[in-house]
């Protein structure tokens, strides 16, 4: 029994352990179904409040009074933060679905990060069309500086930080108050989901985002370690953000780092599943290797960062969270992709595995029906069962998992070499494909699908 057929064995059985994720998030299936019915529960408790409310208001009575801290009866300022770097294509459209949602206590602040284009001048112009709507403009400083110079004009109680392609619905600024249902709640995560569905790649995308966020961010919930609130869909109490301070500017994960930071302080992180906020994903695949890059490296600063907190019981679940996804996101591309190289190599000398690769072969079309099942039960758990009209792009995801794979060694590869940190924005194409999405923002153009 040779050392090349031992190796060859250990290698295949790494490589299997790709499909194998699809088995393990079945694990968190459980808590995702559950997060649903105390959801359920919340938002029943929440109906008979607001009767309630409304008896006292009409018998002009005092406030009801309770115990529990939900924002969305307060009613409380809210402070929109919007940064923008040659956005032209899609400012307009942003700015319009976040003042037609409606809200009564709600300003809009665009903050220009020195943009080349007509940006700003666009800014100025929804300004004077929106009475709650105010643009400022500053030399390019990158993503947090924008959001830091928002930040500290805000007058709200709570801040909704979203980028410049995001499109609100018309309940998504009530629904991430509602996840402010405890004092202890310093931030909620909205789900943002892709709008651009013009392209194999962006419905590929929408179709397995709903297991990153539907049901992972469900299950993460309930665990009480949520990873990151969304930059494109997050909402954050003003007293939080005064507490542990503003989004760090020295980092590409900025909204990560932020997070992290809030459950090191003691604070939860909600989820919101039904506050949607649609955006662009990458069309193309060079747009989506610089934004998967620039989130592995994000990632990768969190981790410097908040080294100590790694596996410290001191946080709980979540510095159990960050020892095993460091494991699982950041360790294991790295050795899957040496493994694999490995593999082919004595696949190629015609070295034979302990186990006969019709085994092997078996266990990686197992993670075909598992896929498809966590995708079904995601989807379901979404209310968009119109998104299975994507299935057929589902062979894609092995292919994607290896990509993601070598998405991580670049950014380790670039951080070790020390290379500078850009902001390194998607290109806008300003389409639209989800009717809802289209509607919020009023636009007149037809539907692109």
């Amino acid at each position: 029994m040779s050392f090349a057929e031992w190796l060859l064995s250990f290698a295949l059985i790494v490589g299997a352990a790709v499909p194998l994720f699809g088995i393990l998030r079945m694990l968190l299936v459980p808590f995702a179904i559950a997060f649903e019915f105390d959801d359920r529960r919340r938002r029943n408790r929440r109906h008979s409040r607001w009767q309630l409310l409304e008896a006292e208001r009409e018998r002009r009575t005092k406030r009801l009074h309770t115990d529990r801290d939900e924002l969305v009866d307060a009613r409380p300022r809210v402070t929109v933060v919007v940064p923008g770097y040659n956005e032209s294509k899609v400012i307009d459209n942003c700015v319009r679905s976040i003042v037609n949602c409606g809200y009564p206590n709600l300003e809009v602040l665009l903050v220009d990060d020195g943009s080349s284009d007509d940006t700003f001048a666009r800014m100025q112009r929804l300004e004077a069309e929106h009475e709650v709507v105010r643009a400022f403009t500053q030399p390019n400083g990158g993503k947090g500086a924008a959001l830091n110079n928002g930040i500290r004009r805000a007058s709200g109680e709570v801040l909704i930080l979203v980028d410049a392609d995001g499109l609100f619905l018309p309940d998504t600024i009530d629904e991430l108050l509602a996840g402010f249902d405890d004092p202890r709640v310093g931030a909620v995560c909205g789900d943002d989901r892709p709008v651009n569905l013009d392209r194999v790649q962006t419905k590929f995308m929408a179709l397995i985002s709903h297991v990153g966020t539907g049901l992972m961010r469900r299950a993460l919930h309930l665990l009480r370690c949520m990873p990151v609130v969304s930059g494109n869909s997050g909402a954050f109490r003003r007293s939080a953000l005064e507490d542990v301070g503003l989004l760090r500017e020295d980092t590409i994960g900025e909204d990560l780092e932020l997070t992290w930071r809030l459950h090191r302080a003691g604070y939860r992180v909600s989820f919101a599943p039904r506050a949607l906020v649609y955006a662009e994903s990458p069309s193309t695949l060079r747009g989506l290797w610089k934004q998967r890059v620039r989130w592995a490296r994000g990632l990768l600063h969190g981790y410097r960062i908040h080294a100590g907190a790694v596996g410290n019981p001191r946080y709980g679940s979540f510095g159990v969270f960050l020892l095993v996804n460091f494991a699982m996101s950041v360790v294991l591309p790295v050795v899957q992709l040496v493994l694999l190289a490995i593999a082919l190599v004595l696949l190629a000398m015609g070295v034979g595995a302990l186990v006969p690769l019709g085994v092997w072969q078996a266990v990686l079309w197992l993670g075909y029906p598992v896929s498809l099942l966590l995708i079904v039960i995601a989807v379901a758990l979404n209310r968009a069962l119109g998104d299975l009209k994507h299935l057929w792009a589902l062979p894609l995801w092995p292919l994607y998992s290896v990509w993601m794979n070598m998405v991580m060694v670049k950014a380790i590869w670039l951080e070790l070499r020390g290379a500078p940190q850009r902001w390194n924005k998607l290109e806008r194409t300003g389409v639209v494909s989800v009717e809802a999405a289209r509607s919020s923002a009023s636009m007149d153009a037809e539907v692109t699908q």
